[in-house]
């Protein structure tokens, strides 16, 4: 049952995701719209991967998975639960956005639900602009952290903590944003209490980004805006590719390439 519960949350949040995006690029004068394409996973499940290339934003990917089976043998011992049994079931969503203006944050998020002989929840969201703005970084903050604290298993300064240890470029020295927050391994012994948690930064999220959009999307730029943005954007993909934990575990798992490599930017400079 709770399998069932976490997969319906998680279409359920791509599908607002979706739509609340979309809704931007209408407001925009946009007629750009998102591309859904469902793959299935030769091991066991699948996913929609959904892409939109607009005017707001020049990249957005909003995607859903849910996959099975049995982890490699090499991996397998790096995922709690595994050591007996390989089997495993992770469900989840992952949201990357690249803006088009460089005065809007690029912004990542994902909250996914994975099952071995444990159970439990990880997730979090971050963003990363190219000029930092003090009330940006506020309002996406404090959004997290009413979050954080409307639920007693959620710590906003240990999962505030451990999203600047983790989105960091330790071969640049450098953060890779103005962090937010990051979980992993949530399991509380209150299902449905770290359910409720999980869904509330999923609701969190689609509110607050908007918000910052909005701040931003008529604000004008000039071309050395954009070349800043561009080796920004090559800072995210060094992180990306050769420290993110979920990229290597849609590699390890067998899921889709392009779904796992959404989150690159279309265009980048180093």
């Amino acid at each position: 049952m709770s399998k069932t519960q976490a997969e319906d949350w998680f279409r359920e949040l791509q599908s607002t995701l979706i739509e609340t995006y979309e809704a931007i690029e209408i407001a925009a004068g946009s007629n750009a719209r998102f591309e859904r394409q469902p793959w299935q996973r030769p091991g066991g499940g699948g996913g929609t991967m959904a892409v939109m290339r607009g005017e707001v934003f020049e990249k957005a990917g909003v995607n859903f998975s849910q996959v099975e089976g049995e982890f490699s043998e090499r991996f397998r011992g790096e995922i709690p639960g595994t050591d007996e049994d390989p089997s495993f079931w992770a469900c989840g969503v992952s949201v990357v956005v690249h803006p088009r203006s460089p005065m809007i944050p690029a912004v990542h998020f994902n909250t996914r639900h994975l099952v071995t002989q444990k159970s439990w929840f990880g997730g979090g969201a971050d963003m990363t602009p190219v000029f930092p703005d003090d009330e940006d970084t506020n309002l996406f903050h404090s959004a997290l952290k009413a979050t954080c604290d409307a639920h007693p298993m959620a710590d906003y300064q240990t999962y505030k903590s451990w999203c600047d240890r983790y989105f960091y470029l330790p071969h640049r020295q450098e953060p890779r944003g103005v962090g937010g927050i990051f979980f992993d391994q949530l399991n509380s012994g209150d299902w449905i209490g770290d359910f409720e948690f999980v869904k509330d930064v999923g609701r969190a999220f689609t509110s607050i980004y908007p918000q910052i959009v909005a701040r931003h999307v008529d604000e004008p730029y000039e071309d050395r805006h954009r070349q800043a943005q561009l080796l920004k954007r090559g800072r995210y993909v060094e992180f990306n590719l050769v420290h993110d934990r979920g990229t290597r575990f849609g590699l390890e798992t067998g899921g889709n390439t392009e779904a796992i490599l959404m989150s690159l930017p279309p265009l980048a400079s180093w």
